[in-house]
């Protein structure tokens, strides 16, 4: 399976404001707001207003309470910010100037501190898991070459119920978008220095490392549909297959699952399986082709962005768990993300911090942060979901003699890539 493009590769341009903000009516020692709402200031003036002064300077024991407030919506919405050991340090510093006025806050500093610590051992073992499974990944065809007999399922023999399928997706969906931090949207877009050094590097990749560890569970999934309907040697089981994968993307579709869904459509469009005529020709399509319709690309998404309304919308109403539940074709949700950040200027033409673009980029992640937080209501079926995640799947290579295999070369071109490709993935073994 190809390694996951750089996110600047998954993007074209298109149209965000780049002059968002207003004008500003009211201003307060350089800070100017609109309808109470802070739009602009000079850092200076941010800094003057946050830090104590000749003239201002609180008592701790009377804002102590609004501190540990801050610094518990800090550790619950940002923990992955206290990884670094010196944000760790001091935030143990404070925490300790806070308790040692009164019980009340001893107690609610000691809760925060270990739901901190938890949350980041949880963290830990996550990417643990993820690195065992990334580490163990082999391109399907050697393993059947070299092990014939371990490869004697398809996902339908593991799970025959399509709809069983999209709420086993619907889990790893969940679980996965859950343990990317909202601090890891701004550090996927920073302009990295072409002088840092490697561990540098290394350190800014770990702390995008769930989110890009979401983007490549997409493309494990559009590699897994493929390769499951370009493995069968009759074209019958291939219909069925495709037959099936359309019933799964369709129920992904009524859940609320986008992703998974979007992934799916991908993984049916890839080259490999879209030249099978012979086997497409046995399929009844009408449900594919609204599927497709849905997730058009054209005008912007606008398709799938009217129904991502619905879903948020249905969302906000739910009365059950399984109603709460939108997951956002997540490439998308990042290019947005992208040109809101690249599109509209962090300064003002003034010299002013642009805060009507950080709100706006604020209640962008604040939406995928209520989304991600909801409990999957589906029951887990340990067995199809370590089939999903841990299968081999067809490389790209073998995605294609698979189907040269399964239906002939019909030009000169495809012809000499099926020789090439027989010499080199079978004689290799």
């Amino acid at each position: 399976m190809p390694q996951t493009p750089p996110f600047s590769a998954m993007f074209d341009s298109s149209g965000y404001n780049r002059n968002l903000y207003q004008s500003a009516e009211d201003s307060c020692g350089g800070l100017y707001y609109h309808d109470n709402n802070l739009l602009s200031g000079s850092l200076e003036a941010l800094i003057q207003h946050l830090v104590p002064n000749v003239d201002y300077y609180p008592d701790i024991r009377k804002i102590a309470p609004k501190i540990l407030q801050l610094l518990t919506e800090w550790t619950e919405t940002f923990p992955y910010d206290f990884r670094d050991e010196r944000m760790m340090r001091n935030l143990k510093d404070l925490a300790h100037r806070i308790a040692s006025g009164e019980e009340t806050y001893r107690k609610n500093v000691q809760q925060m501190i270990q739901c901190l610590i938890r949350k980041l051992a949880a963290l830990s073992q996550y990417e643990e898991v993820l690195a065992k499974i990334s580490s163990t990944s082999t391109d399907r065809l050697t393993v059947i070459r070299t092990k014939p007999q371990s490869i004697q399922r398809d996902i339908i023999t593991v799970c025959s119920d399509p709809y069983t399928l999209a709420q086993q997706l619907t889990h790893i969906e969940l679980e996965r978008l859950n343990y990317i931090g909202p601090e890891e949207f701004v550090q996927a877009f920073v302009q990295k220095d072409p002088l840092d050094n490697d561990k540098s590097c290394y350190s800014e990749r770990k702390k995008t490392r769930n989110l890009e560890a979401y983007v490549e569970w997409f493309n494990r999934l559009s590699y897994l549909v493929a390769t499951e309907i370009c493995m069968p040697v009759k074209k019958k089981h291939r219909a069925r297959m495709i037959e099936y994968f359309i019933d799964v993307a369709r129920e992904c579709f009524n859940i609320g699952n986008f992703n998974s869904l979007m992934a799916i459509i991908s993984g049916m469009n890839m080259s490999p399986v879209s030249r099978l005529k012979k086997t497409w020709a046995k399929v009844k399509t009408a449900k594919f082709d609204v599927l497709e319709h849905q997730m058009d690309p054209s005008s912007n998404f606008c398709n799938y962005r009217t129904a991502l309304r619905g879903a948020a919308q249905r969302s906000l109403t739910a009365h059950s768990s399984r109603e709460k539940i939108v997951i956002p074709f997540f490439s998308l949700l990042i290019k947005d993300i992208y040109f809101l950040n690249e599109g509209c200027a962090n300064r003002l033409p003034n010299g002013h911090v642009n805060f009507e673009k950080f709100w706006e980029l604020a209640k962008q992640v604040s939406e995928f942060m209520t989304w991600k937080q909801v409990e999957c209501p589906f029951e887990r079926d340990r067995k199809i979901l370590q089939y999903l995640l841990t299968v081999p799947v067809f490389s790209e290579d073998s995605l294609y003699l698979a189907s040269y295999e399964s239906e002939g070369p019909e030009n000169h071109i495809e012809k000499d890539r099926w020789k090439s490709l027989r010499s080199s993935l079978l004689g290799r073994v």
